[in-house]
Parts: structure tokens; sequence; C-alpha cells
């Protein structure tokens, strides 16, 4: 039980050093976590149900995912092949599309729950 515990500490910090990274590292992560806060404190003011929370939630929570997967994949991308391949553009640019996909579905749900 104690070495299961452990280990689970580990996979923790591991997990907490790669959010870590992420914020330090990248800056459209940093404008992610800029307006998680002014979301997150306009939602605290305008006092909203508890479902309105949770799409909020959702919304950034999947901003955040998407970030951070794109981010890994640049990364294994850069670190797999230093030349320009086609195929590793492509997928770096559907990897971005994601990211645009989450934003424009976060700001339209943000809408949503604020003007509605």
């Amino acid at each position: 039980m104690r070495k299961e515990l452990s280990r689970l500490g580990k996979s923790f910090r591991y997990a907490f050093q790669g959010l870590y990274t992420l914020i330090r590292s990248e800056r459209n992560m940093q404008l992610h976590a800029l307006a998680t806060v002014v979301v997150l404190c306009a939602g605290s003011i305008r006092g909203l149900s508890p479902l309105r929370w949770a799409l909020l939630l959702l919304a950034i929570g999947v901003v955040w995912l998407t970030e951070a997967l794109n981010t890994a994949l640049e990364r294994l991308a850069n670190a797999v092949s230093k030349a320009h391949h086609p195929l590793i553009g492509q997928a770096k640019d559907i990897g971005a599309a994601a990211v645009l996909i989450a934003a424009v579905l976060a700001a339209a749900i943000g809408i949503l729950v604020f003007l509605c």
C-alpha cells in the first residue's frame, strides 16, 4: 500500500511539473490562464448557477486540455525531426486547429452563460 501511494505521489508530481512547464513556457497557455482568471472572477461577481459554472469549467478545461496536447505534439514532433517535413507540419497545424476550435467553443459558451 505504501509503495502504491509513493507511485501515485510521483505521478502527481510529474503531472504538476508538466503543468508548471506548460504555463511557464507557452505564451498561449499564459493567455488561457489569464482568460481563466478573468472568467472565474466574472462568474463569481455574477453569482452563476451551478449549471452555468459547470458549462464554464467544462469549456475552460477543454481549452486547457487541447493546448496541453497541442504543446506535447509540437515538442514531440520537434524532437523527432529538426528538418521540415510536410506531415509533421500538417500534424502541428491540425493540433493548432484543435486549440482554435476549443477556444471558439469556449468563447461561445461564455457568451451564452454571461449574456443569456
